[in-house]
């Protein structure tokens, strides 16, 4: 029977890495310097690279199940994207981190149900997304949308809490952007604190805003939307 993934790798071997040569030599010599931490979820229709058109050595990627974000106190034991937020941020410098959720997230669905007993570690890992769901019991389309927003800002309020991160965006060193990305239509949606929610990257005038700043603050729920 035919190995795809080894014919995979032979075409990588000679057909895409010659045409990249001298770069990954220069990012070997150079060492990597990826102005980009883009934490997201491992969904297989997520693709980092084509949705921001970065190659090789330009993002600093962590993937999980729903691009959640382990708190900075180590509670939640032992993980490597509490580790990897440190070493991009410490050794790496990063300018940017980006927290990007998608549309029809399992994750999040998985929220308003239970986990398989068989899955210990998962039923763990989604309390990291609780505090975004919202009090429905059978909640529809919109209703799941508008929690995989909350929960991308959850885990930017979470990021917050990361002595570092604080930090840098304190210093105007680092900027946290909170993306949704909606597969069916190709878009990334920006949270745009000053119009208070997320606004399609083709009607944004940036890559979204972050930390709440306290007077756009005023009057918005945990998903950024106007409340009262």
């Amino acid at each position: 029977m035919p190995d795809e993934l080894l014919d995979r790798l032979r075409r990588f071997t000679t057909e895409a890495f010659p045409t990249r040569r001298s770069l990954f030599r220069h990012l070997v010599d150079e060492g990597q310097r990826p102005l980009t931490l883009f934490i997201g979820c491992s969904d297989s229709r997520l693709v980092p690279h084509l949705l921001t058109g970065c190659g090789p050595g330009e993002l600093f990627l962590v993937r999980n199940v729903g691009a959640f974000v382990p708190p900075h106190d180590q509670s939640q034991g032992f993980h490597g994207t509490a580790a990897a937020i440190e070493f991009g941020v410490l050794e790496l410098r990063v300018k940017r981190i980006i927290v990007c959720g998608h549309s029809h997230c399992g994750g999040v669905r998985a929220l308003y149900g239970e986990a398989p007993a068989a899955a210990p570690n998962l039923a763990r890992w989604l309390d990291l997304g609780r505090e975004a769901v919202l009090p429905l019991a059978d909640p529809g389309p919109e209703a799941l949308r508008r929690t995989e927003q909350r929960a991308v800002l959850l885990q930017l309020e979470r990021l917050m809490d990361y002595p570092m991160v604080r930090a840098g965006v304190e210093a105007g060193e680092l900027t946290l952007h909170g993306w949704h990305y909606v597969i069916e239509e190709g878009e990334v949606h920006v949270f745009d604190v000053e119009r208070g929610g997320f606004v399609p990257a083709t009607q944004a005038g940036h890559a979204g805003t972050w930390p709440y700043l306290i007077d756009a603050a005023d009057g918005l729920d945990a998903s950024g939307v106007p409340v009262g």
